[in-house]
C-alpha cells in the first residue's frame, strides 16, 4: 500500500462524519482541514489528537501523543498507520422530520380519538467530535443525515407524541385549534430533545414543528368538524341544542296529521316564527302541550303551569300545592338571566340566550343559581330536591312530605341540624 502524503476531505456538506480510506501516514505528510471541520486521528478505537481548520504537517509538534504512544522515529519520512476521521462541524439546519403514520390522540375537548400527524424540521452542530465519533459513529465510514434521522427517529417521534398529549390534555386545547400553539409547542420538544443529544456530542441549534393535522376523510374528524359547524350555526342564530330538539319535537307534532293538536301547535310555531320570540314562545308553548297532553290538572299559582292532577308540587318550579293556597300572579313579567344578564320572559324554561334553565324563586320570581337555598332579593327560602323522590320542599323542612324521608342531618362536629342537600356544615366546615 503506498504511503499518503495529503489528507483532506471535500465531499459534501450533509455528511457529519467521513473516515479517511487510508491507514498508511507518513511523517511530514500535509493534513488539510477545511473551515467548519475537525480532523480527529484514532489509534485502536482510542482518539488521540484533534486538528483544527488550516493545514498540519504531521510531525512531533503536531501529533505528540501519537509520538509518544508509539515513540516514533521522526528524524525522516517513516509510515506509521493511523485513522484519520473527519468532522463537519457547520449549522445543519435542514433536518426535516415526520411521522410516518397518524398518532392516535383523544381530543380533550370532545372526547373522541383522532388521528395526527406532524412534521417540520431542526437544525443540529456537532460541539464535541470526539465524543460523537466514540459513541454514535463507531465503525460507519459515512455518517449523513439520513443516518442520524434513522438513529433518532424513535427519539423525536416519542418526544413529539408525549408533548402533543400534554399540551392537549393539561391545556384543554382541541385538536383542531393546536396549530396556533406550534411555537410553544416546538420549544418544548426542543428542550426535551437537547439534552439526549448532548450526550452524543450533538448541539440541537433548533426545532420546528410546521403543521399538526388531522386527515380530512377520517370518520372521527368528519364528525367533529361537522358537531362544531352546527355548534356556530346555532352561535349565529342564537338558540342552543336544547331549544333545537325542542322545537324539533312540537314542529314533529305540528306536521303529524293524526295528531289533535296539529292545527293549534302549528298556529303556534308559526306565530313564533313571525315574531322572533325565542325563548319565551318555547316557554309559553312547552305549557300549551304540557296542558294537552295531560287533559287536564291544576295551575301553578306561582309559575302558571299546569300541574297534572294528584300533585302536590308544581313540577316546574317547585311550589307547594295545598288546598286553599292561592298565590297572586306575577306582576314582573321579564327577569334577568343570573348567567349571562339577559332578559327574558318569566314564563321561560331556558334564556334565549345562554340556554341556562330558568330557576325561579318562588316568591319575586328572581333567576337563581342552582342548589340556591336563599333567595338574595327578597329573602324567601327556596324548595329543594328531596334526595329520596325528588320532590321540592322547603330547605328547612325536616322530612319530606310526599314521601317521609328525613331531610335534615346533624353536623358530627358542631351538632347543628343542617339541609339535606348541604354537603359542608355552613357553622364549621365539617363535611356532611
Amino acid at each position: 500500500m503506498a504511503i499518503i502524503d495529503v489528507i483532506k476531505y471535500s465531499g459534501p456538506n450533509s455528511v457529519f462524519a467521513w473516515k479517511f480510506p487510508g491507514e498508511e501516514l507518513a511523517t511530514w505528510s500535509q493534513l488539510i482541514v477545511n473551515e467548519s471541520q475537525e480532523a480527529v486521528f484514532y489509534k485502536g478505537g482510542q482518539a488521540l489528537d484533534v486538528f483544527g481548520p488550516g493545514r498540519h504537517t504531521l510531525d512531533t509538534a503536531n501529533i505528540p501523543l501519537l509520538s509518544a504512544l508509539f515513540k516514533l522515529p521522526f528524524g525522516g519520512r517513516s509510515p506509521f498507520a493511523a485513522e484519520v476521521w473527519f468532522v463537519n462541524k457547520t449549522h445543519s439546519l435542514d433536518i426535516k422530520w415526520g411521522t410516518p403514520s397518524p398518532i392516535q390522540l383523544q381530543d380533550p375537548k370532545f372526547g373522541i380519538m383522532v388521528p395526527v400527524r406532524s412534521f417540520g424540521q431542526f437544525g443540529i452542530k456537532i460541539d464535541n467530535s470526539a465524543k460523537f465519533l466514540v459513541k454514535l459513529v463507531g465503525t460507519v465510514p459515512v455518517f449523513d443525515q439520513e443516518t442520524l434521522l434513522r438513529y433518532f427517529k424513535g427519539l423525536y417521534l416519542n418526544k413529539v407524541k408525549d408533548s402533543l398529549a400534554g399540551y392537549l390534555v393539561h391545556k384543554k386545547i382541541g385538536i383542531l385549534e393546536i396549530n396556533a400553539y406550534l411555537e410553544e409547542l416546538a420549544e418544548h420538544v426542543r428542550e426535551r430533545v437537547k439534552p439526549v443529544l448532548e450526550e452524543y456530542g450533538i448541539e440541537l441549534v433548533n426545532f420546528y414543528i410546521n403543521d399538526v393535522s388531522v386527515p380530512e376523510s377520517d370518520p372521527a374528524v368528519v364528525q367533529l368538524k361537522a358537531a362544531l359547524a352546527k355548534k356556530a350555526e346555532m352561535d349565529i342564530i342564537g338558540y342552543n341544542y336544547q331549544q333545537e330538539r325542542t322545537f324539533d319535537t312540537l314542529e314533529g307534532a305540528a306536521t303529524n296529521p293524526g295528531s289533535g293538536q296539529a292545527g293549534m301547535m302549528g298556529a303556534g310555531l308559526g306565530l313564533g316564527m313571525g315574531l322572533g320570540v325565542g325563548g319565551a314562545f318555547g316557554g309559553q308553548f312547552g305549557n300549551m302541550a304540557q296542558a294537552l297532553n295531560t287533559g287536564g290538572g291544576t295551575r301553578c299559582p306561582n309559575c302558571q303551569a299546569v300541574v297534572p292532577d294528584g300533585k302536590r308540587f308544581c313540577p316546574d318550579c317547585g311550589q307547594a300545592l295545598a288546598s286553599g293556597q292561592v298565590s297572586p300572579p306575577p306582576t314582573q313579567t321579564m327577569v334577568k338571566c343570573d348567567k349571562c344578564g339577559t332578559m327574558m320572559s318569566r314564563d321561560s324554561l331556558f334564556c334565549p340566550n345562554c340556554g341556562d334553565p330558568y330557576n325561579p324563586c318562588p316568591n319575586c320570581g328572581k333567576d337563581l343559581p342552582a342548589g340556591t337555598i336563599k333567595c338574595s332579593d327578597c329573602g324567601a327560602m327556596i324548595p329543594q330536591p328531596c334526595p329520596l323522590c325528588g320532590e321540592k320542599v322547603a330547605p328547612d323542612a325536616k322530612f319530606c312530605p310526599s314521601c317521609g324521608g328525613a331531610l335534615q342531618k346533624k353536623c358530627p362536629n358542631c351538632g347543628l341540624d343542617q339541609p339535606g342537600s348541604v354537603k359542608f356544615c355552613p357553622s364549621c366546615g365539617t363535611r356532611l
